[in-house]
């Protein structure tokens, strides 16, 4: 289920009972303030100050309800200490039944809700700042697309081209000074031959990523590479990208891709 759907289901929610947990949980390791494992800390507390107002509220049902929420969730952090990024979003309900976790590579604030909804204001403004998204690296062998949502990439896969440029002609006979020997004309063929291939090769291209924004439910199309190829891509999408990125990024680590895309 993409992001999208997920808010949208939990916007639906409703149990006409305050039993809903909602959970943002900052456990970026970059943050000096999460040295030594400081989140496990803050969930602590959170949870702690929760179970203190439940006591004095003398809600049984909610007590009971919040008992069984808390075990869950301790489980699931416990099952995932070693998969953490920069945070997590959880929300949880038993009746009926709610339960719906994001680990997240964006800035998150800690804050602990138990309310009769799902509490989703830091939710959407993450979203509306990352959200699903496809990122597209043209270059002259390949297209490299990355499905991102919330600062995670969620599939990193490419389209590969082969300009087959022996079909035109090889550039042989070398002077030993390293010289092409062909003339200049026969250059400018080949060059004039590859671009064409690329326009065509990217036109294909642009069907491709069209159906995979629809698939994929990428509210956003971003566009990276060198200047005149990005460009190029640019132009043969129906749709004009959310932005570009003149720099070839097609060597790069997916998380450093997203911090030129989405924080530049």
């Amino acid at each position: 289920m993409t992001l999208h759907k997920e808010l949208k289901k939990l916007k639906a929610y409703q149990s006409g009972e305050r039993n809903v947990f909602t959970m943002y949980l900052n456990t970026n390791p970059a943050d000096p303030e999460q040295l030594n494992g400081a989140w496990e800390i803050h969930l602590k507390n959170g949870i702690k100050e929760l179970d203190k107002k439940l006591d004095d509220s003398n809600e049984e049902q909610e007590q009971k309800d919040f008992k069984v929420i808390k075990q869950k969730i301790i489980k699931e952090l416990d099952d995932h200490k070693e998969e953490l990024h920069k945070g997590i979003v959880l929300f949880a309900a038993e009746e009926p039944p709610l339960w719906s976790v994001h680990y997240v590579q964006v800035p998150v604030k800690n804050s602990f809700h138990w309310e009769n909804l799902p509490q989703l204001e830091q939710l959407e403004y993450m979203y509306k700042a990352y959200p699903e998204a496809g990122i597209i690296m043209p270059s002259f062998g390949e297209v490299r697309i990355l499905d991102t949502a919330m600062g995670m990439v969620k599939e990193d896969f490419s389209y590969s081209f082969d300009p087959n440029l022996e079909e035109w002609g090889e550039k042989k006979n070398m002077d030993p000074g390293g010289k092409h020997a062909i003339g200049s004309s026969k250059v400018d063929f080949l060059e004039s031959r590859l671009k064409e291939n690329v326009k065509r090769f990217f036109k294909s291209m642009g069907t491709t990523v069209q159906k995979l924004k629809k698939e994929k439910g990428w509210a956003e199309i971003h566009v990276a590479g060198e200047t005149e190829l990005a460009i190029a891509f640019s132009e043969i999408l129906p749709e004009k990208p959310a932005s570009c990125v003149y720099k070839n990024l097609n060597n790069s680590k997916p998380a450093d891709i997203i911090h030129q895309v989405f924080e530049k």
